[in-house]
């Protein structure tokens, strides 16, 4: 593993433990060079997922961009990362264990919005409002009718 301080390829582990959603390995690390000291996660990799895109465009599945879109859809939210990482972890398994080797991009969304509707009503709506490409405040009143619904239906489930 290169240092990421001073570049140097001579990096050695100085503890390793699984992480706290016991899908990787999280690795502390020292360069002998600089004495930087550094983290890193190793994850199981069960196969290369492509993403097609919507004009048609495949490109390789990258786990970091669905966090930074839960990240996004979250921010200012009282959401525990754990949870965050708990709903990125059950995605990126679910598309791991499909079989599939292709997946399109308005797949994963409508993961990503199934597990932001169980997360928080706001990022819910904050994340389909891109996904959905919402064009007038009808399109908001829209889906705030249908949250409104599913509380008033099933007022302890959040």
């Amino acid at each position: 593993m290169r240092c990421p301080y001073c570049g140097s390829e001579d990096t050695q582990v100085k503890d390793s433990r699984p992480a706290e959603d016991n899908t990787s390995i999280r690795r502390r690390r020292i360069c002998p060079d600089c004495g930087g000291r550094f983290t890193t996660f190793e994850r199981v990799q069960l196969r290369e997922l492509m993403v097609i895109k919507k004009t048609g465009r495949k490109v390789l599945f990258d786990r970091d961009k669905l966090v930074r879109s839960f990240e996004i859809a979250l921010r200012k939210r009282p959401v525990d990362r754990d949870r965050i990482e708990r709903a990125v972890s059950g995605i990126v398994r679910r598309l791991e264990s499909s079989g599939e080797t292709e997946i399109s991009s308005e797949q994963i969304g409508l993961q990503v919005l199934e597990a932001l509707k169980s997360l928080d009503d706001v990022a819910f709506v904050r994340y389909a409002s891109v996904y959905r490409d919402f064009s007038h405040a009808e399109d908001f009143e829209h889906v705030i009718t249908e949250i409104n619904a599913k509380i008033a239906r099933d007022p302890l489930d959040p």
